[in-house]
């Protein structure tokens, strides 16, 4: 067993902010209170000054497994995500190759297995992500997949995406979609406007998100399907949602920790590390992006943690790959730059970084409330640090050498502690 003795106990589950004690017992929660320190515990953890809240939940990462893991794999993700006080991530189907039926999901499922914490695999909505045919969803769903996305492609084929809607509404599995319509996007990874034509690049247009997400939003109104909008960028994106919304849609949106911290300025500063699809935009998006947060039109912040290596990214901005890691810096990004500016209180913070991301998968995780499983994050929100070194793989980010507040001091998944500071 183990004591948690007098953290800030913050459970947007139950609504809980108090100071508390927590005994772990095997994988579960035991019972939250005022215990005292016996000989029965075979760890007592001394969280005063810390939050304990629900171990995170990230809804879109690449761990590059199978085919890439020369960029990360499924040991060094989960040491990143373990250190970015993650319990469970959902890791996207673009690999090599493509998790798109039963036999590869399986292969995958038997590696996450062993991992310290706990790995949900999605798998594509078509065959090969080649948007042509939807795989056998029910069949997948029947062998315990939650949910299903084409992340790194667009669906351009509507027929295909209503009648993929269709069976997800049937199944309730939710379908996240990442929303960029090529006939706006002259060169992928940073913004058309002012700092493309530094660059002498064509640039992506907002364009080519607004469109997609106008398009699938009404798509999703009309199926009664989940839908997830990933990574969004625009400000007229979360305009759309909030319409799509207001009409009874079951559309979510996720967020990135660079996209709310960053604008398309930081192409200039550090180059190919801030490099991603979709890109940065401008400060009038950024902070739009920000008010969505705020009125919850976004519900999730999610990392979409993109190793790359030295080699891949030291090159020419037009040739490198877009995509930054994420997960070790994640919530401190969170903290310094919407908590301790004022943008969300702590509460909201970690109810779009654990409740609301269980939600969307409708996983039985993101609270703190006796007999639930025992994940948990302990972390210093006040605690200053600065980012030198990652677990991860790949050190593709432009935050490296910023001071952030907010250090995880312990991570725990199913009752173990999997990183300690």
């Amino acid at each position: 067993m183990i004591l948690i003795k007098n953290g800030r106990v913050m459970d947007p589950y139950t609504k809980k902010n108090e100071i508390l004690d927590i005994i772990v017992e095997d994988d579960k929660i035991k019972a939250l209170g005022k215990f005292s320190e016996d000989g029965n515990y075979d760890e007592i953890i001394e969280a005063g000054g810390m939050i304990a809240a629900p171990g995170l939940i990230d809804v879109h990462v690449h761990f590059r497994t199978p085919g890439f893991s020369h960029k990360e794999d499924f040991e060094t993700g989960a040491a990143a995500a373990s250190r970015g006080g993650f319990t469970t991530v959902v890791a996207m189907a673009n690999t090599k190759p493509v998790i798109d039926s039963e036999e590869t999901y399986k292969e995958v499922q038997n590696q996450i297995e062993k991992l310290p914490i706990n790995v949900v695999q999605a798998v594509a909505i078509t065959k090969g992500l080649k948007g042509k045919e939807i795989v056998d969803m029910k069949a997948l769903k029947e062998e315990g997949v939650l949910g299903f996305t084409d992340d790194g492609l667009p669906l351009m084929d509507e027929k295909i995406l209503f009648e993929a809607m269709k069976l997800a509404k049937e199944l309730n599995v939710p379908l996240s979609f990442h929303e960029e319509d090529p006939a706006f996007v002259s060169s992928p990874g940073v913004n058309q406007g002012k700092i493309s034509e530094k660059l002498g690049v064509g640039g992506a247009s907002s364009l080519a998100e607004e469109v997609m997400v106008a398009r699938d939003c009404m798509i999703a109104l009309k199926t009664g399907a989940k839908v997830n909008i990933q990574h969004i960028s625009s400000g007229v994106t979360v305009d759309i949602i909030r319409m799509a919304k207001s009409q009874g849609a079951d559309v979510w949106a996720e967020l990135t920790p660079h996209h709310f911290s960053l604008n398309e300025e930081a192409v200039l500063k550090y180059g190919t590390n801030a490099k991603m699809n979709p890109p940065l935009r401008t400060e009038k998006d950024r902070m739009k992006l920000i008010e969505g947060l705020k009125d919850n039109t976004i519900e999730i912040i999610a990392t979409d943690h993109a190793p790359h290596t030295d080699e891949e990214k030291n090159v020419d901005f037009n040739k490198a790959p877009s995509g930054i890691t994420g997960l070790e810096t994640s919530l401190a990004l969170g903290i310094t730059n919407l908590v301790k500016q004022g943008h969300l209180t702590m509460m909201e913070l970690i109810e779009k970084m654990t409740l609301n991301p269980a939600k969307l998968y409708n996983m039985p995780y993101g609270t703190l409330k006796e007999g639930a499983r025992a994940d948990i994050v302990l972390f210093n929100e006040d605690e200053l640090w600065k980012v030198e070194d990652f677990s991860s793989k790949s050190k593709n980010s432009p935050f490296i050498g910023h001071e952030l507040y907010g250090k995880v001091k312990y991570t725990i998944c199913k009752g173990k502690v999997v990183y300690r500071d």
